[in-house]
């Protein structure tokens, strides 16, 4: 267990550093005096270099899993101290690109090799351990970022998250056994990915994350924006509450899908709550209803990503297209979301938008043929 705890730790610094610009879109905005959808588009760069870097650098990673685990990480680390150091919004932009990339090939390889390190029965709990640590990195990171660029600078929040790499860029050196080589264990490259999507029933599964994600994680970019809409001026409480919701239900999605052998069933009924609480939160942000909401919001979003990937589970080439997906729909959501501010859309609309995404994702997964839950390998 020492392994997968290492790797949730891994999981613990990307969570923070994701969607750290969320909670610092203000402050970012203030310091290179550009606008809310302008440093918005920080996570775009972010999680779009992740979609993309994944499959890119697969064929070039051969070494044992360890060392590319820890290559990987040495890069984030790198990349978020030179973003704490950048002058201009551009420079910010590139070096986020640069830990996206980062992110690309070390998250879907710490979950992968988690899957390995246990027996195949307990593969949804040892993914649920490792999807946690992106979520305890939201419930942490983001907030913890927030309150310390306020008695700081925005720039200590990258160096945190720095820091939170750097220890665990140890614990990989010092816990996790070399292993065999990465390859079998790293997403599979592009050719791979868009073979296996020649199946439908791959294709439907890797659809409904991808509008899962655009819903959840776009939306979620926008959150501190649509809560100021309301006189909430720190939405530190809401982001706490929606990695609180995300970090519980990462921890029970696992075990569950484990006892119901059935995780088209649960992803169907977390894409309903998410949809719900979408809407519920656009009604009440800035009222206690709204900061329920908002942990629901959380919990659904963190907790879809198990059974999706558990339905996937051994078929790396499909599992890669799914992480992918993931990375690109948030990138998605948070594109669309500027898109939509800057052409003059209220804000406070997004979460309703997200919504109707949410239940689209709900009649594409309602739309898979139940025999292919979990989906067969396809070599």
């Amino acid at each position: 267990m020492a392994g997968i705890g290492v790797l949730a730790l891994c999981t613990f610094a990307l969570g923070a550093d994701a969607y750290l610009t969320a909670g610092l879109l203000a402050p970012i905005s203030a310091r290179f005096g550009s606008s809310t959808a302008a440093a918005g588009q920080l996570v775009t760069a972010f999680t779009l270099a992740y979609a993309v870097a994944a499959p890119t650098f697969a064929v070039l990673l051969t070494g044992p899993r360890r060392t590319v685990l820890a290559c990987a990480m040495a890069a984030f680390v790198l990349a978020n101290a030179a973003g704490a150091l950048a002058p201009s919004l551009a420079v910010l932009f590139v070096m986020r690109i640069g830990a996206g990339a980062a992110a690309g090939v070390l998250s879907p390889l710490a979950a992968g090799t988690a899957a390995e390190l246990v027996p195949a029965e307990r593969r949804g709990t040892a993914l649920s351990w490792v999807l946690a640590g992106l979520s305890a990195g939201s419930v942490a990171g983001v907030p913890a970022g927030l309150l310390l660029s306020r008695h700081s600078t925005w720039s200590a929040a990258f160096w945190l998250v720095a820091g939170c790499g750097a220890v665990a860029l140890a614990g990989l050196l010092l816990v996790l056994p070399a292993g065999r080589p990465a390859r079998p264990d790293v997403p599979p490259p592009l050719r791979a990915r868009l073979t296996v999507l020649r199946d439908r029933r791959v294709t439907r599964v890797v659809a409904a994350t991808m509008l899962q994600t655009t819903a959840s994680l776009g939306a979620y970019t926008y959150l501190a924006a649509v809560l100021a809409t309301r006189g909430i001026g720190d939405p530190v409480a809401h982001l706490s509450v929606w990695g609180a919701g995300g970090l519980a239900a990462s921890l029970a999605a696992g075990p569950v899908s484990d006892r119901l052998r059935r995780p088209r069933v649960l992803a169907m009924l977390l894409l309903g709550v998410l949809a719900a609480a979408l809407v519920a939160f656009a009604a009440g942000a800035g009222t206690p209803w709204g900061l329920v909401a908002c942990g629901l919001w959380g919990a659904a979003g963190w907790a879809f990503v198990v059974p999706q990937q558990h339905r996937l589970l051994p078929d790396t080439a499909a599992v890669g297209a799914n992480s992918s997906a993931t990375y690109l729909g948030a990138a998605i959501g948070a594109a669309l979301g500027g898109t939509a501010i800057t052409a003059g859309l209220p804000v406070t609309f997004l979460p309703v938008a997200a919504a109707a995404l949410a239940l689209l994702g709900l009649a594409v997964t309602g739309a898979t043929d139940s025999r292919s839950d979990p989906v067969p390998v396809n070599p």
